[in-house]
């Protein structure tokens, strides 16, 4: 019987546990979930056969091995942070491993004994990083076969709301980790356009955006990812004059979220102590200049000149104006705000989310240069079913299903990029609903 070890019980996992335990019995499988919380793993598996919920100590090396000792095969749906652990335990214990997660330098270094261990480590198989991966190489291999030549590529993805969940000015509530929300797009982002490297300071970030619109759902203001330039060896397009990849937040959102950023109340990098009883609004007038009769509202609007109305009412919605007592007094400004937020953007039961992705290639052929759009829309069901675990999960949950059914031969370091990986996990996606719309036009 084949043991898979699902490392993580969050809300990512719901469609990869019960995709998994589903088909446990008749494939002749055992799935132990463990996490921190054994109750919380017993939830997830609702007493399904073939399944245990267990209880693991992260910082405890024993308890994480004997857990993986038991397996074949280790799903990783822990933060990004704590994947080179585990890596590193199945590597000596000769396991393999699977992540949604993005590679790490970490695991880079495990590449030589991985391989010479004929052992399986995929990552970046969850949504983005993972589907944007797979149906972008498909294009990309196909336009490539047929001899057209790519020379532009420009990919955005967003985790956000569906219209009809849309009740609040933001028209946003979190629907993954609030943490990665308020500290997203930290550092400097880095692309190629036209043949020119560009580079955009974070501060700069939110008002340098894109309009991607999607014909069912409307239109979205885009902002760069950290680093598009790795992508061109990933995507085997080194000499591309034009990459970039970005995420999608509903327009309007990034010019209020600027707000924040040219304050500083997403600074993570020092501690505030605070008094108890320290108010919403006088947070915010921490990082307003010191005037004896001015408002806080006409300070900041002095300090910030552009804001107008729309800004301004997003910011009062949040209570960041009114005298209501902090919920948090101390820590880093970026958590104090993400306390604040959690309570104003938290999804309410019958909520639902949506995942947006939409490529943008333009490609050389001997006709001319034509333009291919390929969008995703994916709405989830509600609070517990959302898309952003539909499309984190399925995809590697298909992948661990085919490695274990013998479907997929390839070892070593892996991310879905090849189409032996990629092709029947986009086509058991689609069974799935996570369907991509596809249209061309010839544009010169």
């Amino acid at each position: 019987m084949q043991t898979i070890l699902i490392i993580g019980a969050g809300k990512s996992t719901t469609f990869l546990i019960d995709y998994l335990r589903k088909s446990a019995t008749e494939k002749k499988r055992y799935i132990i979930l463990a996490d921190v919380s054994k109750d919380i793993a017993e939830k997830k598996l609702r007493g399904q056969e073939n399944t245990l919920a267990a209880e693991i100590n992260l910082k405890d090396p024993q308890s994480r091995r004997s857990l993986i000792e038991k397996s074949e095969l280790v799903i990783s749906m822990l933060p990004a942070f704590l994947h080179p652990i585990v890596a590193q335990d199945c590597l000596e214990l000769g396991k393999h491993f699977f992540t949604a997660s993005y590679e790490s330098d970490e695991l880079r270094k495990m590449k030589e004994a991985i391989d010479s261990k004929g052992l399986l480590f995929l990552n970046e198989c969850g949504l983005d990083p993972g589907i944007d991966h797979m149906s972008a190489k498909q294009i990309i291999d196909r336009e490539k076969a047929a001899g057209n030549e790519i020379i532009s590529f420009k990919s955005y993805t967003g985790g956000v709301l569906a219209p009809e969940s849309e009740d609040n000015p933001w028209k946003y509530k979190f629907t993954w980790n609030p943490r990665n929300v308020v500290l997203a797009g930290q550092g400097v982002s880095r692309y190629i356009e036209n043949g020119e490297f560009k580079y955009i300071p974070y501060h700069m970030l939110f008002r340098r955006l894109e309009k991607i619109s999607f014909q069912e759902v409307g239109d979205f203001d885009a902002y760069a990812n950290r680093d598009s330039l790795v992508y061109r060896k990933i995507y085997e397009m080194d000499n591309i004059p034009t990459l970039l990849r970005g995420t999608l937040r509903r327009s309007g959102f990034c010019q209020s979220w600027d707000v924040f950023v040219q304050l500083g109340l997403t600074d993570d990098t020092f501690e505030m102590d605070l008094p108890n009883g320290f108010t919403k609004r006088e947070f915010l007038n921490t990082f307003l200049p010191f005037h004896k009769e001015k408002s806080v509202e006409s300070k900041l609007q002095q300090i910030l000149p552009w804001l107008d109305m729309s800004i301004m009412e997003k910011i009062k919605w949040l209570g960041l104006f009114e005298k209501d007592a902090l919920p948090k007094t101390k820590g880093s400004p970026a958590s104090i705000l993400q306390t604040i937020l959690e309570d104003k953007w938290k999804l309410d039961p019958m909520d639902k989310d949506m995942i947006v992705m939409q490529h943008q290639f333009e490609v050389k052929t001997q006709k001319g240069i034509k333009k291919i759009t390929s969008s995703l829309v994916c709405k989830g069901e509600d609070q517990e079913h959302t898309a952003m675990a539909k499309t984190v999960g399925l995809p590697l949950a298909i992948a661990v299903d085919m490695f274990l059914e013998g479907k997929i031969k390839a070892k070593g370091l892996m991310l879905p990029v090849i189409p032996s990986i990629y092709e029947p996990i986009l086509s058991s996606l689609e069974k799935k609903g996570i369907i991509f719309q596809e249209s061309e036009e010839l544009i010169s």
